[in-house]
């Protein structure tokens, strides 16, 4: 068996995630207990008790969802073999899961990841005044009528693709109005079904310029280290363990398209045929079995996940 630990994105939250397991394992409390210290803040309240809307907004997301997985690791690490994240071959994460696999492979540290995911966050919803940007998904496109729909619907404003989720799931992000020509010119070229997201800003477009300037800024003053095992990158689909390239993707991460299927698709190549999911939810799971039917898809955030997961080890 040759696996890979996967990290979800934002999407995934909710409130009263993994509290089960948080309630039972100190080594869980003890993280999310960590990522407040290093906020300043009751995070963990209000991943415990919400409201959603506030769990929901960037800034708050971002490092509770990181917080949230690493607990789910920190059980798996007490719970079961120590070295358990060398035993996989990879490790990955969709947008801001990134930061949590990096945190996991030992390449940030806990609270230095929290706060810049926090920044992040903050720079983020920061780089387009509200109502600017959009973002929406194609359902049943591919990449090539995905590319073909924003081209069309650019007419001089930002349009482009931001998420290669999985076959048949591509997400478009930009300017509001591109946004919205793109949403009918895809019923004019026979997409299934074409649906504006519940989101703040139009991440993973050029339109994020100002946040990577600000993540630049911030991984210089916080630079990654080498990780214990290599991280399959969002902006490449390739495997990276250079400290000075993973902090070169991670800025440019923020204005470029995640290539999750192509992730996927590259960790098969490697050999990779059992894949785990840590953390909230199980988005990335669901998109892993559209992408590759063939490969064992498992996903921990309650005590019963934690002890299927271990029974792989």
């Amino acid at each position: 068996m040759t696996r890979a630990l996967v990290f979800p994105g934002q999407g995934s939250q909710a409130v009263a995630m993994a509290a089960e397991l948080i309630a039972a394992h100190p080594a869980a409390r003890e993280v999310v207990e960590a990522v407040d210290d290093a906020l300043g803040r009751s995070l963990s309240r209000l991943i415990a008790e919400g409201p959603q809307e506030e769990l929901t907004l960037t800034e708050n997301a971002q490092p509770a969802l990181m917080a949230v997985s690493m607990a789910v690791l920190r059980v798996l690490e007490t719970e079961g073999p120590p070295d358990l994240v060398r035993r996989c071959a990879f490790v990955a994460g969709h947008s801001l899961g990134e930061y949590t696999a990096l945190t996991a492979a030992g390449s940030l540290q806990l609270a230095d990841s929290a706060r810049l995911l926090r920044t992040r966050g903050e720079a983020m919803q920061r780089a387009v005044p509200a109502g600017q940007g959009a973002m929406a998904a194609l359902l049943g496109a591919d990449a090539g009528q995905a590319r073909e729909i924003a081209e069309l619907a650019a007419e001089g404003e930002v349009c482009e693709i931001a998420n290669d989720n999985a076959p048949g799931q591509i997400v478009l992000s930009g300017a509001a109005a591109a946004i919205e020509r793109a949403i009918g010119i895809a019923k004019s070229h026979g997409i299934r079904k074409s649906i504006r997201l519940p989101v703040s800003a139009p991440f993973h477009c050029r339109m994020m310029a100002p946040a990577a300037e600000v993540m630049k800024a911030a991984l210089a003053e916080t630079p990654p280290t080498p990780p214990a095992v290599p991280l399959i990158a969002n902006v490449t689909a390739a495997p990276v363990e250079d400290p000075d390239e993973i902090r070169a993707l991670l800025v440019e991460q923020v204005t470029a398209m995640v290539r999750w299927r192509e992730s996927v698709q590259a960790m098969r190549a490697a050999g990779v045929d059992t894949v785990i999911e840590l953390g909230a939810g199980k988005v990335l799971s669901g998109l892993i079995r559209r992408i590759d039917p063939e490969m064992t898809v498992l996903n921990a955030e309650t005590p019963g996940d934690v002890e299927a997961v271990l029974g792989t080890f």
